[in-house]
Formats: structure tokens, C-alpha cells, sequence
């Protein structure tokens, strides 16, 4: 295939008229295809049905013999639960808190908790400071701007480089307004980039002065043990950095078993400094006698340790790799010669970032979903819904079936070959071009 860029425009016509007729032909197939949210597949839910089982009618009882059927006053959770996932956010077990299901509702709670009170390091709550900044590395995802967009919170964008955010960017920022009071993270295998933050990165972001003395590091490592190759990632550890570099209360951690476990009833992390950890536990009991102990007791019975959460991601990884293949391999073959669009080979994660040409991200949105191919909207992965230019998509391969999978890549790929195609005839026939 000859470059679309550079195609005369009556061979650029007849290449639209083609790719039209294809998509045409794909839209009457009538498919239903969902790329639309990073949810695992039943095959990988059927991985963890052990959990359905436990802990048994006799099970009940907690490693130092509480009935865990009955109130916990520890808002942490069960200190064998804590034990189990400290290696995974990188922290000791006293400072990690295990929660339900859902760790964006501790990221929300953190923030709704922040807001009239304030935090340690920080002599007012953050709502008596005025206007509260936050910055989003972009491409990002979109329910931590859906959290900030709840509460007010302005959103700053920051280009990520392939090796987290551009740090020259974040540090003049945090250094030079006081109203900048967070950043949030995807740091390993980010969504939807799927980049892991260097050393060099992690190094600055504990390092940098700020303006603001109460500063956060929203670190949401959601996809630590999320590999897809026999070469993890290796993500510098942000509470000992920070620690080393006099800012211990600047990152709050987050983490979840939603894509380890099942997703609807996994368990939901926190760490953080040991003041933190004190402050966000009074704010919790407020709210909360403890979490489901017995939830958690399911969990440390079916992954037992490290060595068992590993076995258990090996398995993952075995049905989902072909998938993302199968991506990789479709999009290669209808795009890859025109010249028109780039994308991840993601090492770990959940998603393939698709950039098209700019201006042609709604439109091929719109067609995928005309083809019956269900999409995050264009824009989602930047703040407010706006991508500037309107290139960004995020796909999300790991729901649907391999067969289907390869379907809905073949369906966004005419789409973007239709939008594409169309974008530059109008550009030419707006200039006056041939």
C-alpha cells in the first residue's frame, strides 16, 4: 500500500471509495464487538472460582483466631491480607490498609477526605487553600479526571515520554504554583501507554521542591504484577525514594486484585507513609467499622503468597498475550504500510494506545461504532474529554474472545482507514489541492 499522504488525489478518491465499501461490507456483517473498558474475560474470571468456595462453613476464623465473620475495629483489614500484598506496593505491612473491592473509591475518599481537612505536611484543609490543581499526565485514564472533574479540581495535562511524565514540565509547575496539590499515576504499564516510569523519573518526582508543602503523588499501580513478557518491568520504589529525599508523606499508593482476581469482588490497596497511613485511618473509621474480612480471607487462602499471585498472573498472561498478538498483527496488516497511524506493543497492562492522524479520532470512533465495534469515546484518555488533538484511542483487547478480538482490531482499522481518507481529501479539496 502506497502512503495515503502521499497518494495523488484521484488515487487517494478511489482508495476511499474502497475502504468505504469494505467498512460497508463489515457494518452488514452486524457484529457486536466490545473494546470499550479493560475488563477480563470469563475465561480469565474462571482462573480464581476457587474463591467461590472459600473460605467454607468452618473457615471463618482469621490467623490469630478472630471469628471474621464479626466486626474488625482495624480499618486496615487482616493483618495476613496486609502481609501478603506489602511486596506488591512496595511498602511495609503496618503501612498498608486492604480495603473492598473498589481502590477508585479509596482515591476518591482520599481526596473527599483532603478537601476539608488537609493533610499531613499541610497547615489548612486543601478547600480553605482556593482553587486546587491537579496534573494528568496524558494519555491518561479517564476516571482519575472523572474524580477531579467531581470535585472542581482543575486538571493540568503533562505529555508522558515513554518514560513517564515529561519531568521538566512537572517540575517547573509543582515549583512555581502552590495550588497544585497532586499528580496522579499510572507508573508501571500505564493506561493506556503502557510505559513503566524510569528510575531517573521516580527519582525526580520524590525529589522536586514544591511549592506546595502538602503535595501528593496519586500513585495508582494498578498493573505491578501485570506482565505480558518473561521480562517485567521493574519500578523503582516510590516510598523509599521519597522517604530518602526528606518528602516520606508525599505518595499515596494504590492497587487492586480487580484484574487479578475477579474484578467485581476483589480487594482494593492503599500504603503510605506511617503518618498518612495514621491520618487516612481516622478519616476511614468515620466511615467504616472494617472492610469484608472474610473477603480477604478468601484471598490470602487462594494466592497464599508472592510465588502464588505469580502463578496465578502466568496464567493470565497465557490467554491474554494472544490477544494483544492478534491486535498487533491486524492493525499491521491494514495499516501499517499507509502511513497513517502508530501504536503500542505493550509489555504488560491492559491496553494498545492507538494514535491516528490528527483530527481523526472522533471520526473513526464514530465509524467503529457504526460497525458495531464499542469504544471508549475519543478524547476519554485526556481531561474534561478533550484531547487537543484529537488523535488518542485507547483498545482494550482483553474482554472479547481471541476470534472476536481480531474482528473489532479489523473494524477499527477500516474506520480509521475510512476517517483517515477523508480527512486528507477534504484538506486537499479545502485547499484547492490535487
Amino acid at each position: 500500500m502506497q502512503r495515503l499522504e502521499t497518494m495523488m488525489t484521484d488515487d487517494l478518491r478511489a482508495f476511499r471509495r474502497q475502504a468505504g465499501d469494505r467498512h460497508v461490507a463489515f457494518r452488514a456483517r452486524g457484529l457486536k464487538l466490545d473494546s470499550s473498558r479493560g475488563k477480563p474475560s470469563a475465561e480469565q474470571l474462571d482462573l480464581s472460582n476457587g474463591l467461590l468456595s472459600l473460605p467454607g462453613p468452618d473457615g471463618y476464623k482469621a490467623a490469630d483466631g478472630s471469628d471474621c465473620r464479626n466486626y474488625l475495629g482495624d480499618v486496615r483489614g487482616l493483618p495476613e491480607a496486609r502481609a501478603l500484598f506489602a511486596p506488591m506496593l512496595g511498602a511495609p505491612a503496618e503501612q498498608v490498609l486492604v480495603g473492598n473491592n473498589s481502590s477508585l473509591t479509596l482515591m476518591h475518599d482520599i481526596i473527599a477526605f483532603a478537601l476539608p481537612h488537609g493533610v499531613p505536611d499541610g497547615d489548612k484543609p486543601w478547600a480553605a487553600q482556593g482553587p486546587i490543581t491537579f496534573l494528568c499526565p496524558v494519555p491518561g485514564y479517564d476516571r482519575h479526571f472523572g474524580i477531579c472533574e467531581g470535585f472542581g479540581i482543575r486538571m493540568i495535562p503533562v505529555p508522558l515520554t515513554g518514560h513517564g511524565p515529561d519531568m521538566d514540565v512537572v517540575e517547573r509547575l509543582v515549583a512555581q504554583d502552590p495550588s497544585v496539590k497532586g499528580l496522579w499515576a499510572v507508573p508501571k504499564y500505564s493506561n493506556p501507554t503502557a510505559e513503566t516510569y524510569s528510575t531517573e523519573t521516580v527519582e525526580r518526582l520524590a525529589a522536586m521542591p514544591t511549592a506546595a508543602p502538602d503535595f501528593r503523588l496519586f500513585w495508582d499501580n494498578a498493573y505491578a504484577v501485570h506482565h505480558m513478557t518473561d521480562r517485567p518491568h521493574v519500578l523503582a520504589n516510590i516510598l523509599e525514594a521519597c522517604a530518602r529525599h526528606c518528602h516520606a508523606n508525599r505518595p499515596f499508593i494504590f492497587g487492586s486484585t480487580s484484574k487479578i482476581t475477579l474484578a467485581g469482588a476483589g480487594l482494593a490497596l492503599f500504603a503510605s507513609s506511617a503518618a498518612n497511613m495514621d491520618w487516612a485511618r481516622k478519616h476511614l473509621s468515620r466511615q467504616s467499622i472494617g472492610p469484608d474480612k472474610l473477603n480477604q480471607l478468601r484471598h490470602v487462602r487462594l494466592l497464599r503468597d508472592e510465588a502464588g499471585i505469580a502463578a496465578l498472573m502466568e496464567r493470565h498472561r497465557q490467554i491474554i498475550v494472544p490477544k494483544f498478538q492478534r491486535v498487533q498483527a491486524v492493525f499491521g496488516e491494514h495499516l501499517g504500510e499507509a502511513g497513517i497511524a502508530r501504536w503500542t506493543e505493550p509489555e504488560g497492562g491492559y491496553f494498545v494506545s492507538l494514535d491516528v492522524r490528527r483530527g481523526s479520532a472522533r471520526r473513526t470512533v464514530a465509524l467503529a461504532q457504526e460497525a458495531g465495534v464499542a469504544m471508549v469515546p475519543a478524547g476519554a484518555t485526556f481531561p474534561y474529554g478533550r484531547d487537543p488533538d484529537d488523535r488518542n484511542i485507547r483498545i482494550a483487547p482483553t474482554f472479547p474472545a481471541l476470534p472476536e478480538v481480531g474482528l473489532a482490531a479489523e473494524g477499527v482499522a477500516l474506520s480509521v482507514l475510512v476517517a483517515t481518507s477523508e480527512a486528507i481529501l477534504a484538506e486537499r479539496e479545502a485547499g484547492g489541492g490535487h
